[in-house]
This record gives C-alpha cells, structure tokens and sequence, in this order.
C-alpha cells in the first residue's frame, strides 16, 4: 500500500478566533511539517463572518447552506484525498445539532477520522442522533481523554477498535523561568495567575476574580491576567456586556491593581510567551462536561504549575501531582491553592517539572505521528475489507445499467375493473379492492412508456385504467370518488383532496402524451371540468399534484385565463406555506413530513419552469436540497421518510417504515432540478434514490424482481415488506421508466454516483 499522500481537514480555522480554529491549523501544519511529500488543505467552516485565509485553506462552507455541504463533498472527492479529518464540535456546523455535517460525510469516498473535541454524557435525541450519523460514517474517531472512550463504548455502543485516544498536541516549547518573559510583556517583579481564552460567562472567571483578595493577603504582589477577547457569538448577542461585568466586579472589591484584561485574540508565538511568564496558570471551568482544553494542554506542556476545577480533561491531565483540582465555583479553595503554590516554590517548581517531563509525547510532532499512524490504519483497515469482501460496496446491487422493464407483475395485479390496491406476497387481495389513487398512477406510466421509448402498455390495460378514472368522477359534488370494493360498490362519494389532486395530474398527462388522440380528448375535457374545484382545496399535496397535471396541461391545451390565475394561486400558496414555515434548519412546506413529499419542490419547479418565474425554481431547488439532504444517511444511501415520522413537529425523519413512493418522488423531482439548473449533482441524487430499489438501503436488500417487474412494499426496521401492491409496482416502474430515459439522453449506461466503500 503507497504511503498517504493527500490529507484534507474539515473544521474551523485561523484567523477565524476559537480553540478548534487554533486546533486545525495546528495539527494541518504539524502533518505538513512531518512528511514533505504530504499534501494537506482545509475545508474551513464559515459563520456569518468572512475571513481571510491563507493558502492552506482549499475549500470554504458557510455553516447554514446545505447546498455548500455537498459541494465541498464534491471537492474533497475530485481532489482524490487519501483521508479526511473532521474536527467535530457542536456548533460549528449547521442544521439542528449540527447535523449538516452527516450530509458531508455521507458523500466522500474516502474513510473519514473524526475527532471528537466534545463528548456529551446527556445528549438530546437530536445531538445523539447526530453523533450516530457521524461515528456511524467514521473509519476511527479520536477523543483526547480516556473519559471520552469510557463514554463512547457506554454511551454510544462504539466498539474499543474504533476509538483512538490521542492528547491534544502542544508546542514543542523550552522549559524556562517566566522572568525573562514577565520583564519583556511588562510585569516583571510579579507573581503572576493567568488565564487565557475566548471569554464566556462558563469560563469561571468570576471565581477567579472573587478569590484574588485572598491570595493578595499571602501575596501582595500576585496579578491576574485574563487575556482573550469575548467570544464572537457573545458580542453578537450582547455586545461586550460580560467584559463589562467582570470589571465593575473587579472595582467593587477594589483590586483593579491586580486584575488585568488584555482584549485581544493573539497569535501562537504571543500565547507562548504570555504563557511562558505566568507563575501559576489556572483555569477555573464551571462544569466537568469538558472534554479537552487546548489552553490546559499548552500551559502543561510549558511546565506551568495549574489550578483547574476538575472537568474531564484536567482531572485526567492534572492527576498523580501534575497539578492541582479544587472544586467548582469554589472561591475559598481556589485562593488558598493559588497562595499557597505561589509561596512554595520547592512545590511549585516540583509540580512544573512533572507536568513538563510528562508532556513530552504530546508535542505537535508526536501528536502527528499518531494521527498519520490512525489515518494509515482506517485506510489499511478498509483495503482489507475490500479484499476480504466484508465491507459494504455502494452501491452493492446496483446494476452496471439499468435492469429491463418487465410489467407481468403488473398485469397480474390488475382485473377489467382496475388496479388492485394491495397484495399478500405476490397474490392480488381482493378483500381491499381499487382505488382511483393507484389507477391514477398506472394511468400516468402508461403515458409516460408512450413518450419514453418504452414498449407500450396494451391498449385494453390503458383504457381500464382510463375508465376506472371516468367511474370515479361525480359530477354532482364535482370530485372523484377513491376507495371501491371487489364488487364494485363506491365506499365513499367523495374522495380526498389528494386524490383528487393526483387524478388531475394523471388526466393533465393524459391530455399531453397518450399515444390515442380520442383519449388525449378525453382527458384534457374531464381536466378541466375537474380543476376549479381544486381552488377550494387545504391539501398542499393537492396542489402539488394539481400543479403537475397543469404543466402537462397547458403545454397542450390553450389555457383560459382563469386557469392560468388558478396556476399562479398555487403555486403561490406553496410558496407562502414555504416562507411561513421555513427556518435555516426547517426547509419545508410543513412543520411535518408526511408521503410523496418531493412532489411539493417539483410542483414548483416545474411551474416555475414553464410560467417563467424563478421564485418558485429558486423555492423548489432549495427545498428539494432539504430534503435530500434528510433522506441521505452516513454512508450516502437513500434512506426515505419514514412513515414512522408523519406528523412528528420540527423533528428528523424516522428511519422506517420505508416505501417505495417517496423514492420514486425523489428521482422525479431530482430529474425535475437537473432540467431546472443543469447541475449533474441532481442526476446522481436521482441515481442514489433508485438504488434504493436495487438493494443500496439499510437492510441491503433488492426490493425488486427483476423477472416480473414486481416491487415489494417497503422496508421494516427488520425485514422487507414481502407484499406487493398496485402502488409499488407502479412506483417501481415509474421511477424505472424515467431512469432508462435518462440512461438514453445521457449515454449507453446513467452515470452512477462513485462506487464507494463504507467505513468498516
């Protein structure tokens, strides 16, 4: 196996002002520095602030724009890194509890090593299902405490061999007396406490504050340094309110002599400095739910005597003697070992030179070393597992074109009145009858193999499902009927709003593309006798589904102008739910996710195609990228809405159950963008959502029969759904039916999304 060669890291980084920034910059340059072959570049998360990088930033994501995500996929997958490191904190990225990033990393072709610079104890469900999908799409994760293994394995179910514990790296720095410094940085004659860092109100400088008049008791000369400025987000918010406050405390007990804000975000050398001229460094933390400090690492690593309340890091750091933990927000306890290191300085100096001698495999270069030698292993670790067979190959069953279109299936599931609506196994269930619902759709891939090359439907077939549709309708409430028995009895007068809907969209098709001249007649005149009442209509799925029919429609038909108008109000109603509803971690119509969903973008984007408006392009793309983003796992497979998730509020999709109608949506609406906007990322969007079909899913299963075009139900968290209904087979074959059409316009084969390996 060839040495790595290209090194890409995913994380904040300088001049951006925060410890994760300070820490990715640091190991890119430490890894830069260890081989000079080695080729490394960063993908630099972006808030609302620009920055101005330096080279060895390749690639820039602004944390709230998923469509950023997938092209910074796009740009480590064409720059053919050997390993990404992700440094993965939350609030750094965007989508609820981050979890934009798991859109990324089910992407990338190459392993990924996440470290993991927090591990929560008590995550939200939306915080552990974030870190599932991250870890879940990890070949190693890194944690810099053995607190964050133990938690990983109890926690989070990792296995021990996924875990890696590697401390975090620090400057390969002289152990020196602070004098020299303390004279140059003007404090000379001293005894200084410093603590350094982005202020924020859980750093515990209150504590410090209030504890200075007692150490002024036994050391008159002591001066606290708190050097950093206020953290970004918290100037945002409230401005420089925090700083303020810790200064009118500093004034009321009256040692603003010993008490010293430097406001300033300083660069490494300046920290070293600073660091190397404090007599005592401390950091007194409010709570033990931290799992690294960078700041801690460089002041041991200097061979400072430290003073740290015991949150995760520093108890593991600091134990046996190599520093010194009082309890949180303890004010008393805090001054008393402050004084007392600065008035021993047998101790003191002890207590440096162990923190110093024990630091010495933390260096940068060191550090280094275990990191290549883990990306090394993820890497070995994954060409073995191709080798051996045992690794997930996506995707694992899908064919090198795609598979003929067979509808035996179909037609056993059909009978001179329609479409059956279910089945046990592969047996039509005559026991739930039709419905318009699903002879609309067989009606719509009878259109759609007319104008995509295919072989026909039979023409009796065609026209049953034709009939089925005119049966349905009643004239007298101007809506159609939807549920029928086996003997022909209407269970309803009136059926719902969607499938009224989708019945528009079937005769708009109709009306467009059947391969008979009387029924494109037909149903251009039942369309319209159908369309006002949709005007009435709540569903935004009715919409959708009207709005489809009148694309068709329209095209063939010299509209009049109120049902131009009526297109226009659609449209415009799902664009207003869409503003109304919408937040940066929200793209939806809806506060919930319900079926058919990708039908609501492509409504829009097709409208606003054909009408010329690209607000409603603009809406569908930007909801469309959504949506595939929460229907992407970890490891880049279509994963579907879960129907366990319709009419959960504001909440992720649920795995399962899985149908076959949101896939075939998916690729509809997903072809619907690539005609939209040319991007080729929408086709093998399309590409993933049919492989679905052919066994890329979660259970590694084919839902399809190749041989009689039959297509099973879904997926169950445990096994497939081993029915096959009228509306999966029709799903099947629509979405197999505009695949081969776009495998004709693109080539002799579509062109699959890259042949990946999932991280063992």
């Amino acid at each position: 196996m060839t040495a790595l060669h290209r090194i890409a890291f995913i994380g904040n980084s300088l001049p951006r002002r925060c410890g994760i920034a300070t820490f990715t910059t640091d190991l890119q340059q430490a890894l830069a520095a260890s081989a000079p072959d080695l080729v490394t570049s960063i993908v630099a998360m972006n808030d609302s602030d620009g920055y101005d990088y330096p080279s060895s930033v390749g690639f820039q994501i602004r944390d709230d724009r998923i469509e950023d995500y997938a092209r910074a996929a796009d740009f480590l997958n064409e720059g053919r890194f050997d390993v990404v490191s992700l440094q993965h904190e939350f609030g750094i990225f965007g989508g609820e509890a981050g979890a934009h990033v798991a859109g990324l990393l089910s992407r990338l072709t190459m392993p990924v090593v996440t470290t993991l610079h927090t591990v929560l104890s008590k995550p939200s469900p939306a915080q552990r299902g974030v870190m599932e999908r991250i870890v879940d799409a990890s070949s190693r994760v890194v944690v810099m405490a053995e607190k964050g293994r133990d938690m990983l394995r109890t926690i989070y179910r990792l296995p021990a061999d996924k875990i890696e514990v590697i401390a975090h790296g620090i400057p390969d720095f002289a152990f020196v007396e602070p004098d020299e410094a303390k004279a140059r940085l003007g404090f000379a004659g001293r005894s200084v406490i410093l603590t350094f860092g982005l202020l924020s109100p859980n750093k515990g400088i209150e504590v410090m504050i209030d504890a200075m008049p007692s150490i002024l008791r036994r050391r008159p000369d002591a001066i606290y340094v708190v050097l950093g400025a206020t953290h970004p987000h918290l100037v945002r918010e409230q401005g420089e309110a925090y700083r303020i406050g810790l200064q009118k405390r500093v004034h009321e007990l009256g040692i603003e002599d010993h008490v010293v804000f430097l406001d300033q975000f300083v660069d490494r050398e300046t920290l070293l400095g600073f660091i190397a001229m404090c007599d005592v460094y401390v950091t007194p933390y409010l709570n033990e739910a931290q799992m690294t400090s960078g700041t801690l690492a460089y002041s041991f690593g200097l061979g400072k005597a430290v003073v740290s309340t015991p949150y995760w890091h520093a108890q593991e750091l600091l134990a046996d003697g190599r520093g010194v933990l009082v309890p949180f927000s303890d004010v008393v306890a805090t001054g008393d070992e402050i004084a007392g290191l600065l008035t021993d300085t047998i101790r003191r100096q002890a207590m440096r030179r162990r923190a110093y001698a024990s630091s010495r495999s933390m260096t940068w270069e060191q550090t280094a070393k275990r990191y290549l030698a883990t990306f090394e292993s993820a890497r070995r670790t994954r060409l073995l597992n191709v080798i051996a067979g045992t690794a997930q190959i996506r995707p694992p069953l899908q064919p090198s074109a795609p598979p003929e279109l067979r509808t035996d299936h179909l037609h056993c599931m059909c009978d001179d009145t329609g479409l059956f609506q279910h089945a046990v196994h592969s047996v039509p269930d005559r026991a739930h009858g039709y419905c318009v619902d699903d002879n609309a759709r067989a009606l719509l891939l009878s259109c759609l193999l007319g104008s995509a090359g295919e072989q026909h439907l039979s023409e009796p077939l065609t026209a049953r499902f034709a009939s089925f549709v005119q049966h349905a309708w009643n004239p007298q409430a101007q809506r159609f009927r939807n549920f029928m028995s086996f003997d022909r009895r209407w269970l309803e007068e009136v059926g719902s709003e969607d499938s009224h809907g989708r019945t528009l969209w079937a005769l708009g098709e109709c009306a467009r593309s059947d391969i008979s001249p009387t029924r494109r007649r037909w149903a251009a005149a039942l369309f319209a006798e159908a369309l006002p009442t949709v005007d009435s209509f709540r569903s935004p799925r009715a919409w959708g589904f009207a709005l489809l029919g009148l694309d068709a429609y329209c095209t063939v038909v010299a509209a009049p102008s109120s049902t131009v108008r009526l297109r226009s109000l659609l449209a415009d109603r799902l664009l207003a739910l869409l503003s109304t509803v919408e937040t940066p971690d929200w793209v939806w119509f809806e506060e919930v996710l319900s079926y058919d969903n990708a039908r609501l973008p492509q409504a829009l984007i097709a409208t606003g195609r054909s009408m010329q408006v690209p607000a409603y392009v603009e809406a569908g793309l930007r909801s469309l990228r959504w949506l595939v983003e929460v229907q992407s796992t970890p490891a880049g497979q279509f994963r579907p809405v879960g129907s366990e998730s319709f009419g959960d509020r504001l909440s992720p999709p649920k795995a399962f159950d899985q149908q076959p109608l949101e896939a075939t949506a998916t690729i509809s609406a997903c072809l619907a963008a690539w005609r939209a906007d040319g991007d080729t990322q929408w086709r093998a969007e399309a590409m993933r959502a049919f492989a679905w079909f052919m066994g890329d899913n979660d259970l590694s299963t084919p839902l399809v029969d190749l041989e009689t075009g039959a297509c099973r139900d879904g997926l169950h968290r445990d096994r497939p759904n081993e029915n096959r209904g009228g509306e999966s087979v029709v799903s099947y074959l629509l979405s197999l039916a505009e695949i081969r059409q776009l495998s004709r316009m693109t080539g002799d084969r579509p062109k699959l999304a890259p042949l990946r390996v999932l991280h063992a």
